[in-house]
């Protein structure tokens, strides 16, 4: 399975140092594939206790119902049992589905948004401001089913796993921001794991415009925040989290995920 050196391409191009991650999440962390950008193993974040999270047993991808054959052939030594589908329905009726049929495993449809942003005003607001009232607005509506998907995960025989969207940003960024909140992950941790969304939206950019005609004009015709990843933005939802909760355990306890999912949780992904 080959994985490449992922720069870290916001407004700046370049590699840099996370400080909070080791030199392994910035070089082996993404996994290299066709059609889908934004293919991450979400192993080797530490906690505030000193465990880390196991590499090869959860994943964060953008769309996968783009995977080609090659891809799924690059996929299949992970041994995927399970992917959470975070789109909405009308995403999924529109472009279709992960390819159950040629890599069968468990698939599960959690829109926890009802709509997508094509109606959703910027204004003057700065894209940090804009993702993150995006992001309480998730919460509002997708709590429910955000805490369905973590208790999926933490079911016997759901690892390994994948959940996703539709560019693995937004709804994937908040239901791994909660993942690894509750595992105990620290909120900087969690919110340089969001940032390197960046390099994921420029790949996919890239991608775009070779090859997909149809979704570079699509990408061209909205706000440019829409396709922001602003850090601030994940560290104000945490803020925000925590300020209400006293941290994100308690949190995703108050959306009603058992103490016993969440120590099931823990079991299988810290080491």
């Amino acid at each position: 399975m080959a994985r490449r050196a992922v720069p870290f391409t916001g407004r700046s191009r370049g590699t840099v140092t996370l400080d909070h991650m080791p030199a392994s999440a910035i070089f082996e962390r993404v996994i290299t594939l066709e059609a889908v950008h934004n293919f991450r193993d979400m192993g080797e974040y530490r906690t505030v206790d000193g465990r880390v999270t196991r590499p090869g047993q959860l994943f964060r991808a953008d769309g996968l119902y783009r995977l080609t054959g090659n891809d799924l052939e690059t996929l299949r030594p992970l041994g995927l049992r399970t992917v959470i589908d975070l789109r909405t329905i009308g995403e999924l009726d529109e472009h279709g589905r992960y390819p159950v049929e040629l890599f069968p495993l468990n698939w599960h449809h959690l829109p926890v948004v009802d709509v997508t942003w094509e109606k959703v005003e910027v204004n003057d607001r700065s894209a940090a401001v804009f993702l993150h009232d995006q992001y309480t607005s998730m919460l509002e509506y997708g709590e429910p089913l955000l805490a369905n998907a973590i208790r999926i995960l933490a079911m016997p025989g759901a690892l390994p796993a994948v959940f996703h969207c539709a560019a693995g940003k937004d709804r994937t960024g908040i239901l791994a921001a909660l993942v690894l909140g509750a595992l105990g992950v620290p909120d900087e941790v969690i919110v340089d794991d969001y940032a390197l969304t960046r390099a994921g939206m420029d790949r996919m950019r890239h991608w775009a415009e070779e090859t997909n005609p149809e979704m570079m004009a699509a990408w061209q015709a909205m706000p440019a925040v829409y396709a922001a990843a602003e850090p601030e933005a994940m560290a104000a939802l945490l803020a925000d989290i925590r300020a209400a909760h006293g941290t994100v355990r308690a949190y995703v306890r108050s959306l009603g995920v058992p103490s016993a999912a969440l120590e099931a949780l823990e079991d299988a992904l810290l080491q």
